[in-house]
């Protein structure tokens, strides 16, 4: 399929929004599962937080090489060199985290002994020991960057994305949307 110019391909954008939709999952079961204490539900939550994870750490992976192997679209005429260096430090940002808290989740799952597996299909190993080493504190960073740098990050990047709609209205945000024109 061909990509208009200036725009992201189909694979990128598929990727993009694919990553937007687990986080939003995540943020849900993430913040109901303290609500809902030691039940039946709440050990669904935490394997759907897990299978959900280890989703977006592997297409975080897939987006990662497919960037290094397919060229971005250059920035749009007239944008500041400024914002086209913070966007990029943003995306590597995002790309860091992407990658760091779903390890981080891996490694305290690992060490409370809880499985980890791809849909409850694909068994996956364990980080750290069970309750091995000082690796308590990987849930609390888990969690601390999730719920402050991740939000706070993805909150920036679409506070940019609408202004660059309907502040600049330079075209930025429709580089990523679907081409509806298509279906």
């Amino acid at each position: 399929m061909e990509t208009e110019a200036g725009h992201y391909d189909s694979v990128a954008k598929t990727l993009h929004w694919s990553i937007l939709g687990l986080l939003c999952a995540q943020f849900v079961f993430a913040w109901t599962m303290p609500h809902i204490g030691r039940t039946v539900p709440d050990s669904i939550l935490i394997d759907l937080h897990v299978w959900f994870g280890v989703t977006i750490l592997v297409i975080a992976a897939i987006r990662l090489l497919w960037r290094a192997t397919h060229r971005e679209p250059p920035p749009e005429e007239g944008i500041p060199p400024w914002q086209t260096t913070t966007a990029r430090v943003l995306h590597w940002a995002l790309y860091g985290l992407l990658f760091a808290i779903p390890i981080l989740g891996w490694v305290n799952a690992s060490w409370r002994g809880m499985p980890v597996t791809l849909f409850g299909i694909v068994g996956l190993p364990k980080l750290v020991a069970t309750r091995g080493g000082p690796w308590g504190w990987t849930g609390d960073i888990h969690s601390l960057l999730a719920d402050y740098a991740l939000l706070a990050l993805v909150g920036i990047h679409v506070a940019a994305a609408l202004y660059h709609q309907f502040v600049r209205r330079d075209g930025v945000l429709r580089r990523m949307l679907p081409d509806v024109s298509r279906w």
